[in-house]
């Protein structure tokens, strides 16, 4: 499997803008817009997404809602795959699977359609999402690739926010790949 050089690594993280206090005092944002628009970032990204994933007999990649579908649905077209989008309640209009997961303060909930990896018994799928911080939303999503009857054989993140520990979660159900950790 291949995995970026120290140097392509801070190539991909120079084009990330971090905005202190955003959305709240205290917490650094990690704005990827910055690497969406630099063409050369995202083309370098993609090429690397798409030589580690090329070989995996993939059958479906699962995008988490909302940024998450922008590398996804990216990559699906790099590798000749169907895109499974993973939503917030309401916004799918078929039966539906859905998860609950805890938030900071609450609760939150991502559903997927039942029969979003159609005819394919024991779907290969390949979850994306842009980060993960503390799993809540990614463990959600692999429990729908769950529920969904498919196998999620690794979960992609272009970044791990480490002290947050969600990886190291998600990582006792599935192979975990982040690009960058910060």
């Amino acid at each position: 499997m291949t995995k970026l050089t120290q140097q392509e690594q801070e190539f991909l993280a120079s084009k990330i803008r971090t905005i202190p206090d955003y959305p709240k005092k205290g917490i650094l944002f990690r704005d990827i817009t910055t690497l969406l628009n630099n063409k050369e970032a995202l083309f370098f990204l993609l090429d690397h997404l798409e030589a580690r994933y090329k070989g995996k007999e993939l059958d479906f990649i699962a995008g988490t809602e909302s940024r998450g579908f922008i590398f996804a649905a990216l990559l699906c077209a790099k590798l000749n795959l169907p895109f499974v989008p993973l939503r917030k309640p309401g916004k799918l209009p078929y039966k539906t699977f859905s998860c609950e997961y805890a938030l900071e303060y609450g609760h939150d909930s991502m559903e997927i359609h039942q029969d979003a990896f159609g005819e394919v018994k024991d779907a290969r799928v390949l979850l994306v999402d842009d980060l993960i911080a503390t799993g809540g939303t990614a463990l959600a999503s692999y429990e729908l690739i769950k529920k969904a009857k498919a196998q999620c054989i690794e979960a992609c993140f272009l970044i791990n926010l480490v002290s947050l520990g969600g990886a190291k979660k998600l990582e006792d159900f599935t192979s975990v790949y982040s690009v960058l950790e910060f």
